[in-house]
């Protein structure tokens, strides 16, 4: 038998680490490595060689991110070595030890002035410190590696780790009423299905010849105030979701007002089916509840 080629995933512990350990079982021919910052700081260069050298991954998925978008406004130059930076450097020792990398980014690289679904070639211009520090990781890994693969997302939660969802059902069972934008609008990404299309394009890799870029969310259109509704109703909490205006709801970092992704690329590319935003969040409450048992 032939051996199997591995896949090593930083970033582990995060949401989308959690879905590729929770579905890594069905890939049978493939071994995993699951590290997070503990045992791997993917800032330091030398820590990268050494753990390339003992394990040898055939594919390296970074999952690994500063995803604290407000913090990010005070805190620019962390968010800018671990999002920025230090992809750089997983690049350097991908394109050395002839590694695949996915590389996982964001939509909050464009502006949302757009008012499309965004191809994947739109020009970006990220207008908050999160933005700015994973384009630059976007550039850094198209230098720094030939063979790698950027896959952009939105909105991402789970039932693991802090997200929207598990946010929502919080504080609408300890409140009355919240107060949720709408006029973002964007498209939820469940972390399982993401976890999914990855390890798709991993299986379809012979076929995707160096660098590209794709997007991946769930499919559908929805504002916040869409989304947390939806999620309050199908919880079954009693609790007044009110509409309000980002200009009502100031938080530090710009978000941008429309972050819809085309998705035909990696559909086309793949043949996955991408499932409606509605039919995953109802998958996602339904694991919560039983969790919750």
């Amino acid at each position: 038998m032939p051996e199997k080629r591995i896949i090593a995933v930083s970033g582990a512990n995060g949401q989308l680490g959690m879905a590729l350990k929770e579905i890594s079982p069905l890939y049978k021919d493939y071994d995993f490595v699951f590290t997070d910052v503990a045992g791997l700081d993917i800032s330091k260069k030398e820590a990268l060689e050494v753990f390339f050298t003992q394990y040898k991954p055939a594919f390296f998925i970074n999952c690994a991110a500063y995803t604290a978008v407000d913090k990010a406004e005070e805190q620019e130059e962390l968010a800018r070595l671990l999002n920025g930076i230090a992809p750089g450097y997983i690049a350097e020792t991908c394109q050395k030890h002839q590694c695949r990398l996915l590389h996982v980014s964001t939509d909050y690289v464009f502006d949302g002035t757009y008012y499309r679904p965004y191809p994947e070639q739109h020009q970006l211009s990220p207008n908050s410190a999160y933005g700015r520090s994973k384009l630059l990781g976007e550039q850094n890994v198209l230098t720094y590696c030939e063979d790698v693969i950027i896959v952009r997302t939105s909105w991402l939660y789970s039932t693991t780790g802090h997200n929207f969802v598990k946010t929502m059902r919080k504080y609408g069972a300890e409140r009355d009423m919240l107060k949720v934008v709408f006029d973002q609008v964007g498209t939820p990404t469940y972390a399982p299905d993401l976890a999914k299309a990855l390890l798709a394009l991993v299986q379809k890799s012979e076929e995707i010849e160096g660098a590209g870029i794709y997007h991946f969310s769930n499919e559908g259109v929805c504002s916040w105030y869409d989304f947390a509704k939806e999620i309050i109703e199908l919880s079954g909490i009693e609790c007044i979701i009110s509409p309000v205006e980002t200009k009502d709801y100031p938080l530090p970092a710009n978000r941008p007002h429309f972050s819809v992704l085309n998705k035909e690329k990696i559909k086309n590319d793949t043949g996955i089916e991408i499932p409606y935003w509605k039919d995953s969040l109802k998958e996602c409450l339904r694991i919560l509840d039983e969790n919750e048992k």
